[in-house]
Order: structure tokens, then sequence, then C-alpha cells
């Protein structure tokens, strides 16, 4: 594998509160690299600063060997991104939202494939907000690989959703794997990241914990599953 991110003891604070301190690791192309931690971790902020919405502190990130701040352009015509929160304008369909995000590429995906891929081409003509929980977080997705990504980063993508529909993201994510794309998401569930991810990144109060395949980080602990490891590594319960 080649690497395809790097992220270099990456800093940021607000307001005199460090959200983020001293990340440093690497992204393999292909891969599905997991970001853990609670909520208030800075699983979302270090997103921020990687793809340069953010501007560090201190440190530096990389994707395919450019800083995001400096190649916009460049970068973001290889990178697909869904956030926490996605906000369409009222009543617009799911047709007329594909075709504003073609508008924004030289040579974009056939939204009508991704409609397929994520089985909601029968929702082609319905508006957004008429979308299940499920459906939404689909189409984000869908939305995220408009421009053909090498990488895509999903944040908290399944947050919300029951298990049903959980499982049926997870799915459409293996697909997407097996076809190449290397995916960055973060996650707080750990079946989620047992089932999709190559390696995860633990991180406590912005800072590293811990890093390896999920085999590693439950051999690495005294305990016997992901939950419970984490947890430990958390400091949040003692081993019995």
């Amino acid at each position: 594998m080649s690497t395809c991110m790097e992220v270099n003891n990456l800093t940021k604070s607000f307001h005199g509160r460090t959200v983020v301190n001293g990340l440093s690791f690497r992204v393999e192309a292909g891969e599905v690299f997991g970001l853990l931690g609670h909520n208030g971790a800075g699983k979302s902020t270090t997103i921020d600063l990687i793809l340069g919405l953010k501007k560090p502190d201190r440190g530096n990130a990389s994707i395919f060997g450019m800083d995001a701040r400096t190649n916009r352009k460049a970068v973001f015509e290889r990178v697909g991104v869904q956030l926490q929160s996605s906000n369409y304008q009222n009543n617009i369909r799911v047709d007329e939202l594909f075709r504003q995000m073609t508008a924004l590429y030289q040579e974009p995906e056939d939204y009508h494939k991704l409609l397929k891929f994520f089985s909601l081409e029968k929702l082609e003509k319905v508006q957004v907000n008429k979308l299940s929980g499920g459906e939404k977080q689909r189409l984000s997705v869908a939305l995220a690989l408009i421009n053909k990504p090498e990488i895509v980063f999903l944040d908290e993508l399944t947050t919300g959703l029951d298990t049903a529909a959980r499982r049926e993201v997870w799915n459409h994510l293996k697909e997407l794997k097996n076809k190449g794309t290397t995916i960055f998401l973060t996650t707080h569930y750990m079946e989620e990241a047992q089932s999709l991810c190559d390696r995860i990144f633990l991180i406590r109060d912005g800072k590293k914990v811990t890093c390896g395949t999920v085999e590693e980080v439950i051999a690495n602990s005294p305990c016997e599953n992901l939950e419970d490891a984490y947890l430990w590594y958390m400091g949040e319960e003692a081993v019995k």
C-alpha cells in the first residue's frame, strides 16, 4: 500500500482548551481507517484540520502530498466529504441536488449510477426532506462520491440510525472499499469499527491513546472484545 494521507503533530486549541493535541498518523490507500473517541474527543476538528477547513496551531496534514489549505482545488478534486450535519435547501428533490453537485466538477460520476449503487433510484424525484434517516445517510455518501474521489471522509455517518439502517450503510461502504476507495471515518460505535475498519486510532481529549488493527487493539488490552477494550483505554471501566 502507498500512503495517501499523513498527519504530523496536529494541534488545535479554542479559547484556551486544546481540542486536538499532537496527533500523528498515516492512512494507506485502499484501507478503511477509523478515528474513534467519545463526543468532544476532537474527531470532527481533526477532520476539519486535515481538510484545511480550520488552521492548526501546530503541525500539519497532507493528502496526496498536498496541504488542503493551500491546494484546495487540487485536493478536493480527489476527495469526497460527508460531514456530520448536511443542510439542504427547502423542497429540493434528490435529482436536483445531484445536478447541482455535478455542475461543480469537470468529470463527475453519472449520478444515476450512484443512485442505483445506494438503492436510491426510486427516490430520484422525491424531496430530500421526505427521505428516511437511512436514506438521507446513503444520499450523503452518494453525494460525497460525485467527483469520483480516491478518499472519502465520513464523520459519524450512522449516528441516529436504527440497527437495520446502520447495517445497510455498512454493506454499501464495504462495496465501496472493494472498489478501491480509501475511507476515513469517525465513529463511536464499536461494532461499526469492528465491521468496517482495517485500522483504528483511539483518541481521548484530543490525544492519541492507541492505534492498530482491531485485533491488535484488543490484544494490547486485558479485554476480550473491542467494546470492553475501548472502555478500558478510555479509563471508564475496570477489568473484572
